[in-house]
């Protein structure tokens, strides 16, 4: 079992005072593309069972014995994750769960799982995954390969992007091997739509070069001919370096700044880091600025991480650790954040489901579930925290240091729901059986069209009541059969039918199969209104209005 990137080293607080940033000629930060502007998400997908046919048939990273099932005294756990949605369960040695049910498992060589876990991804917000792929050249390369396939289906069914995370952890011939099988097996995923991508070029990110711990002990020139091998091969290359990279030190080896500075895009970790607000707020001031700082000297892309927190040692704070760290690295104006991790079930660092309470977790295990600090969080809270922060990114949200996501989705304050869902609509016209109402009848691939070559067309919903408004979103068909495309559109809103208002004026609306073809629209505060009328005026796809979803959010 390969040492975990994760656990070797901490790092002390106490670092200088920021100095002057050095002279030198910048370019401007890359364009949105799917990592710059994006939320990405590490993914582990290291979880096998046995009797999930995977090559491995052990209980792959879930026990320290992996011939032996996961219990008290044989596991490799810091967290137990929430069971609830999984088809496919395996059982364990633990004791029966709280509530009195089998204590279970996943595999992540059960497609169903990962299928899982993508749902969730495209549900709550997470635009890409950087698929972890350590060693593929010793015992578990199989099941590794095996996930991947899983990967590139479950992304390109749901429609979130992915891309290939090299770690070089104990990787002892990794300099030529890599290079082997990023030609030999990953590149070949790079023809998936699904493949991320930036600035034109499929991304791959290499981590651990410099770090200063024994799993790594790789010298400069290595790194560097790596670096250099991948950008010749024409892609976007990111870097997962050590938290002080830019002063070479702590976690850092001395002589790494060439290698460091020449990746397109820099992802320093932070797990081990922090573990508090304050921390976060030290580490903005004292890492972050200056961070950020010398990458925009440069031209390169920063992409710091964002933790939950360890659960396992109480740093969690019911989400008020996290949204500090999505606040400060938006209000910084970083090129993307990198969430770490979602389904780190070893060390406690999950986003992914999380029983709420002890009901939920093995009688006697000694694991602390979401309510750990006497506030009762839902499984899926730090999901619903990571799609806010990606709309504050975005955005979508206005920049808040008080985080807008409710632990629970209870009666008060009342759950997220789509006010237009099934509700009655009116059009200005529209082609053959081609109905407003399909903007409602939540089938993504129905949709309305207008008459052709005749705008300004639109469309509207009756909520059936006065609410306040806080975004609307809009969708076409997510096939990437419906290409790249442009709608200028108005929303306007009313409560009594008659008379409008423009709560957004007409503007160019994006849909893009890469982005699920979706649009966002955040409404002024203070917005109301029981009808919502959206005003097409030009389509550079086709000449008609066209919308296969339309939702509203109080």
């Amino acid at each position: 079992m390969p040492l975990s990137r994760r656990t070797f080293l901490g790092s002390a607080l106490a670092v200088p005072a920021v100095g002057a940033v050095g002279v030198g000629s910048a370019r401007a930060a890359s364009p949105p593309g799917d990592v710059v502007g994006k939320i990405t998400v590490g993914y582990q997908g290291w979880f096998a069972a046995r009797g999930d046919g995977s090559p491995l048939d052990g209980w792959w990273h879930w026990s320290d014995n992996w011939s032996q099932p996961p219990s008290p005294s044989n596991h490799a756990l810091m967290s137990w994750p929430d069971m609830t949605d999984y088809p496919a369960k395996y059982p364990t040695a633990f004791g029966s769960l709280g509530d009195g049910r089998p204590a279970t498992v996943f595999s992540n060589h059960d497609y169903s799982t990962v299928d899982i876990h993508f749902g969730w991804m495209k549900q709550y917000g997470c635009d890409t995954a950087a698929l972890q792929r350590f060693n593929p050249t010793g015992g578990e390369g199989p099941i590794r390969d095996a996930v991947t396939a899983h990967v590139r289906r479950a992304a390109e069914s749901h429609g979130v992007k992915f891309y290939i995370m090299y770690d070089v952890t104990n990787w002892t011939n990794f300099q030529s091997e890599i290079k082997a099988d990023w030609l030999n097996k990953m590149r070949a995923y790079t023809a998936s739509p699904m493949y991320a991508r930036q600035n034109g070029k499929p991304v791959v990110c290499v981590w651990g070069f410099g770090f200063n711990d024994p799993g790594r002990p790789f010298t400069p020139a290595q790194c560097q001919e790596v670096v250099d091998w991948f950008k010749a091969q024409g892609v976007y290359l990111i870097g997962g370096v050590p938290t002080h990279w830019r002063r070479e030190v702590e976690d850092s080896r001395p002589g790494f700044g060439g290698v460091y500075r020449s990746f397109d895009m820099l992802s320093p970790w932070m797990v081990g880091r922090i573990g508090s607000v304050a921390d976060a707020d030290h580490f903005y001031t004292h890492i972050n600025t200056p961070d950020q700082q010398e990458c925009t000297r440069l031209g390169i892309d920063y992409q710091p991480c964002v933790l939950p927190g360890d659960l396992s040692r109480r740093h969690r704070a019911h989400g008020d650790f996290m949204w500090r760290q999505f606040y400060n690295m938006t209000r910084l104006g970083v090129q993307g954040i990198y969430i770490s991790m979602f389904d780190e079930y070893n060390e406690a660092n999950q986003i992914a489901k999380t029983p709420e309470t002890q009901a939920g977790i093995p009688v006697g295990s000694g694991f602390l579930a979401l309510d750990e600090d006497g506030t009762r969080c839902s499984s899926d809270y730090y999901l619903r925290l990571t799609g806010d922060g990606g709309r504050m990114l975005k955005g979508l949200l206005p920049l808040t240091a008080v985080r807008p996501t409710t632990p629970m989705l209870t009666d008060t304050p009342p759950p997220v729901r789509d006010l237009a869902a099934g509700r009655p609509t009116t059009q200005s016209s529209q082609t053959q059986h081609y109905g407003s109402h399909h903007a409602v009848d939540a089938d993504p691939h129905s949709y309305w069209e207008s008459a052709n070559h005749a705008f300004p067309q639109w469309l509207q919903v009756d909520l059936g009541a006065v609410a306040t408004l806080a975004r609307v979103e809009l969708s076409l068909p997510p096939n990437p059969a419906w290409a790249r495309r442009t709608q200028t559109i108005a929303v306007e809103t009313s409560e009594n039918g008659s008379v409008y208002t423009t709560a957004l004026p007409a503007a160019a609306r994006v849909f893009d199969p890469a982005t699920a073809n979706t649009a966002v629209l955040a409404l002024p505060q203070g917005t109301r209104g029981r009808h919502v009328r959206l005003r097409f005026t030009a389509n550079t796809g086709w000449p008609a209005g066209q919308l296969a979803g339309l939702r509203v959010y109080g």
